[in-house]
């Protein structure tokens, strides 16, 4: 195949300097079933080794190389005997090496040569070669002409009677003027047997030369004429699956007129329920086509089930059905205050929206996502704002959900298609406006499927999804009215175009007093019709719930409170149906009879018992949790070593603060050569959990500077911020839930930077007045702060912390 117009104009030039090589010890590469013309570009495969070693040592040397066709290709191994004696000399191209360890050889044709005699059989074939005189008649030659003429008409018509032709190559040809270059690309063009093809290259004349091809393409196109007129006599014949399909159309208006229309009944059904339903015109307009197709369908065609599950969808779809919205603000607030306890921020934006669609109705929908730690009562959420305002609620999970088509529907040309998971909702549903709740939308995966986050972005965008278009109905649907409400537990995973789409509303985690709320009214009497008890069966005070609070379930949400409190509903079914007692009341001393796994214990004031020991506050896609920092010291020579699977950030942290405390080891009374008389240890217990963030780095100093002074830091003290080398104390992200963690842990005082004072109008009254907040903006301030005056002796240490059990 030639490569390009270019390369085939300079091949005349190329040619003429081959010319000038000496015509003795040229190597001779034989080919099974392919004649080589001048001027011609193609790929060649080489799999002799003998070839493959001629192949590269041409390239190498650049040689040129004489192409022989062998007589019989079934010979693995030929000598000069089983070789035509006339080929074509070539230039090697280019060479590329196959996975199977043979080439692939570009070369191009030169001139014509006679092989003469065999010089050298090894490690190939090398012979003596004569180059073929060429006669070429005069460029005004009236029979030249008007045979390349008609060459040039027979290609045309070859191109229209051959599918498969190259167009690329046919019109390469036809720009060609030059008379040698045209007729040799036309024969190597040519599908013809190896013999046919050898005489046109040992024809020197080229008149005569012509003359062959046109009795050559003479025949190619007889033959391709005559093969098309037997395919079309086959073709006109009528198969035995075309005279059922005739005799059963016949069949069919037999029936009709006979007044048996049964096969119509099925079409007349769908017929009236479209004239029924209410539909946009547009949508009518395609429902209509198809019934139509579908009524002139034999029932045995393959098209028949696909059509008909189609129209039921089209027919299904709730285009015009729509729900009143309950637009009383008053009622949807009461409603939203009897299913939910707090979550002050989430109702007053349900209320807005409400209020705003009251004076302006055609509003369309917002896109509402909850961020929230696990069971803080986000997707039960959805469902009361459903109810509030009188709307259908549907919710389906996209944990997990990798397939594109999950979202946007599959095409009907597959085998068991069906519409998206949007389009089933708005069907189960039955509403055009229902409740949509998009669960576990952060859980959203990825693979060879496609990004089913980016098929998102147009259903959960107003702008775009009033045309919303699934792959299977192929028709817009509105879904502007829509009230979609995403949930999530952390919006790290999400894309950011995704993100802007979205309203977020974070959920923050319970307060202690809030879960004892939810417990009272909501947890305990669904476990107590559950396990078949009454409030005067089993009695549970608000310190118990308090103290499974406090003891077992420390946690964001409130699902392993409703696990504990089922618990203690299942010890006392058991006693009251083993009729030892009729009324069963628990204290808070006999919750280890019912619940056993005492999983949290105060622990803070134990842990921090010595210097090197400081309390932190970190902030989980669970919500907040308080994080210990440890560090410990041992003679060496300065080296630093940080375990408890502390990531890149946290260990810059640990690495600033080494260099705050060496800088200003004067000032913090610590012995100046510290980094080259000691080795240091800093851990993070929970080793098995990943750690990272800048905000530790507070905890990281004082634990350090308290370790490297002897003073032992403050037990009912928690802190965070990130540190700078000069000592100032920058501000940091999840104040909310670190305080709330730092009040469920039982400490009295957090220390904060003072760029976060801000941050503290979100915090629960309830939290604010027993917790007292220290803001600071410089690492001097954190020390004074934190660290005790005196270590604390060991014994009147383990004495009060033996007292305080006992008081616990």
């Amino acid at each position: 195949m030639q490569d390009n117009e270019q390369v085939q104009q300079t091949q005349t030039s190329q040619a003429n300097a081959g010319h000038t090589e000496s015509q003795a010890d040229i190597p001779v590469l034989p080919l099974r079933n392919i004649v080589f013309f001048p001027g011609q570009i193609m790929p060649l495969f080489v799999g002799r080794p003998s070839s493959v070693r001629l192949i590269e040592e041409a390239h190498q040397k650049q040689r040129s190389v004489l192409v022989l066709t062998q007589r019989d290709s079934s010979v693995d191994v030929p000598h000069s005997r089983d070789l035509y004696t006339k080929g074509t000399v070539v230039r090697v191209v280019k060479i590329y090496t196959m996975p199977d360890g043979s080439k692939s050889v570009v070369v191009q044709g030169q001139y014509r040569a006679e092989f003469l005699r065999m010089t050298s059989e090894e490690p190939y074939l090398v012979g003596e070669i004569q180059l073929l005189e060429e006669r070429i008649p005069s460029v005004d030659d009236v029979e030249v002409a008007a045979l390349v003429s008609n060459i040039r008409t027979q290609l045309k018509k070859l191109e229209q009677l051959l599918p498969e032709s190259n167009p690329e190559q046919l019109n390469l040809i036809m720009n060609t003027h030059e008379m040698e270059t045209f007729a040799f690309l036309v024969a190597a063009m040519l599908n013809i047997p190896v013999p046919e093809k050898q005489d046109l290259l040992e024809t020197m004349d080229l008149k005569e030369f012509l003359n062959k091809l046109v009795v050559q393409l003479s025949k190619i196109i007889q033959r391709q004429e005559l093969s098309q007129k037997i395919q079309a006599e086959v073709q006109d014949s009528i198969n035995k699956a075309q005279r059922e399909y005739f005799l059963r159309e016949q069949l069919r208006a037999i029936k009709k007129e006979l007044g048996e229309e049964k096969d119509q009944l099925e079409v007349d059904e769908m017929r009236k329920k479209l004239d029924e339903i209410e539909m946009p015109d547009e949508i009518r307009a395609v429902a209509e086509k198809e019934l139509n197709r579908l009524s002139v369908m034999s029932p045995a065609a393959a098209e028949y089930g696909v059509t008909r599950n189609y129209l039921d969808w089209l027919l299904e779809m709730p285009w015009q059905v729509r729900t009143e919205d309950s637009l009383d603000i008053s009622r949807v607030k009461e409603q939203l205050d009897r299913d939910h306890y707090g979550l002050e921020t989430v109702k007053n934006r349900i209320l807005e929206f409400l209020a705003v669609r009251k004076l302006k109705n055609d509003m369309r929908g917002p896109i509402l996502c909850f961020v929230g730690p696990p069971g803080v009562g986000k997707t039960s959420l959805g469902r009361s704002i459903a109810e509030a305002m009188g709307r259908k609620y549907v919710r389906f999970s996209l944990g997990g959900v990798r397939d594109e088509a999950e979202i946007r529907g599959h095409r009907r040309t597959y085998i068991g298609a069906l519409p998206g998971r949007i389009i089933q909702s708005i069907k189960k549903a039955g509403s055009s406006n229902p409740v949509l709740v998009l669960d576990e939308i952060d859980k959203v995966g990825m693979d060879f499927r496609g990004d089913p986050t980016s098929a998102l972005l147009e259903v959960l965008d107003p702008e775009q999804n009033v045309h919303f278009s699934d792959h299977y109905l192929e028709v817009p649907f509105d879904l502007s009215n829509v009230l979609f409400i995403a949930t999530a537990n952390s919006l790290d995973t999400l894309q950011p175009a995704l993100r802007d789409r979205m309203e977020i509303i974070e959920i923050p985690s319970y307060i202690l007093d809030e879960k004892v709320h939810i417990a009272r009214r909501h947890l305990l009497p669904k476990q107590l019709a559950e396990h078949g008890l009454t409030e005067k069966q089993l009695v549970i005070g608000d310190d118990v719930i308090r103290g499974v609070i406090d003891r077992y379930t420390r946690e964001a949400g409130v699902r392993n409170l409703e696990r504990k409190l089922a618990d203690l509903c299942r010890g006392a079914a058991r006693r009251i149906a083993e009729e030892t007692v009729k009324k069963v009341t628990i204290r808070e001393a006999v919750l280890p009879d019912y619940i056993t796994s005492r999983k949290f214990y105060p622990e803070v004031a134990e842990r921090i018992c010595s210097p090197g020991i400081a309390t932190g506050l970190a902030w989980t896609p669970v919500g907040g949790d308080i994080l210990f920092i440890e560090a410990t010291k041992m003679k060496g020579k300065g080296r630093l070593t940080i375990t408890g699977q502390v990531r890149d950030v946290m260990k810059e942290s640990v690495q600033a603060a080494m260099s705050y405390i060496s800088a200003n080891a004067k000032q913090l009374g610590v012995p100046e050569d510290f980094r080259d008389t000691l080795d240091i240890h800093v851990h993070v217990p929970a080793g098995a959990v990943p750690k990272d963030g800048p905000s530790a780095g507070v905890t990281m100093l004082t634990a350090l500077t308290s370790l490297l002074t002897d003073r032992i830091v403050r037990n009912d003290l928690g802190m965070t911020g990130e540190i700078t080398l000069r000592g100032q104390v920058l501000p940091i992200g999840g104040v909310k839930e670190k305080v709330l963690a730092a009040h469920r842990a039982g400490l009295k005082s957090v220390l904060l930077p003072k760029r976060n004072e801000d941050d503290l109008k979100e915090i629960p009254d309830s939290v604010s007045r027993e917790i007292t907040f220290h803001l600071v903006e410089r690492m001097d301030e954190v020390l004074a702060i934190a660290l005790q005056e005196k270590r604390r002796n060991r014994k009147s240490t383990k004495k009060s912390i033996e007292s305080r059990k006992e008081n616990s």
